[in-house]
């Protein structure tokens, strides 16, 4: 079993629109933000986080399950448990479902995960931490009505069956727009994860002048992308060239050992 884990501490989703809540928010974290492992169909595992609260008073939290998936605009949601593609949420178990976290202290919890027997490639779901509400200091008086805040955290949780991975990617609309004065030099396109698995896709840029000697380089940030995500990407490069022709080599890193190259040749005036 490999398990990679992000250093980030805090995803945060606020539950009510009330500026009361931004105190709450800088309180409580959930560690780690984002879990990537591996494992053997069948052979339950178990994955450990860790709720933090930086604040001066005990916090009731509950514990819920969703799916993790991508809309038509490329924007992560979490859909019911066992609604979309290559759901994970229903394998998983929180332990405890209900806890409160000490005032600048932490409570440790386990999620169980069952995985089933016949399974390939990526499942997905977020592990959902849930604060009590409560009541918004400050409310108005004349307001009518009390007002309630609560805090949502999460950990997204990316798992992958071992030895099935599938890597399959395109890359298309293929752009460059070569370095002007008030322009970077800037190579976009398309990202297309075909295969059964999620990929962390990092572009880098290579420019080569006429004599191909290594003229200007930069480098992308790395990117999400679950089974069958299409979105696009993009490098920049800030600087100038002399006039002349050059080859822009586009490299994109897609996982261990896994390159896709592209060459585009192009021209900057002496405009």
């Amino acid at each position: 079993m490999k398990c990679r884990i992000t250093n980030a501490l805090l995803l945060s989703f606020l539950a009510a629109m009330f500026a009361p809540a931004a105190g709450l928010a800088q309180a409580l974290a959930l560690a780690p933000a984002q879990v990537v492992e591996t494992f053997t169909p069948g052979v339950p595992f178990e994955i450990e986080l860790s709720a933090l609260n930086r604040g001066g008073m005990p916090v009731e939290m509950s514990a819920e399950i969703t799916d993790l998936w991508y809309n038509e605009k490329n924007e992560k949601v979490f859909p019911a448990p066992g609604t979309s593609p290559r759901s994970a949420a229903n394998w998983i178990q929180f332990v405890p479902e209900h806890f409160a976290v000490p005032a600048n202290g932490s409570q440790k919890m386990k999620a169980i995960v069952t995985p089933p027997a016949e399974v390939e490639g990526g499942y997905y779901a977020v592990l959902f931490v849930t604060s009590k509400p409560q009541l918004a200091p400050n409310t108005p008086a004349n307001s009518g009505k009390a007002i309630y805040t609560n805090m949502r955290i999460g950990c997204l949780v990316l798992l992958g069956v071992k030895n099935t991975e599938r890597y399959k990617i395109e890359l298309s609309d293929i752009k460059l727009i070569p370095p002007a004065a008030n322009q970077p030099l800037e190579m976009s396109f398309t990202f297309d994860n075909q295969g059964n698995i999620h990929v962390f896709p990092v572009a880098r840029l290579a420019v080569l002048d006429a004599d191909r000697k290594l003229v200007a380089k930069a480098e992308g940030e790395a990117t999400r992308f679950l089974p069958g995500q299409k979105d696009s990407m993009k490098v920049n490069w800030t600087g100038t060239l002399p006039a002349g022709d050059y080859t822009a080599l586009l490299t994109v890193t897609y996982g261990e050992d896994r390159i896709q190259t592209e060459q585009v040749p192009f021209k900057v005036t002496g405009d």
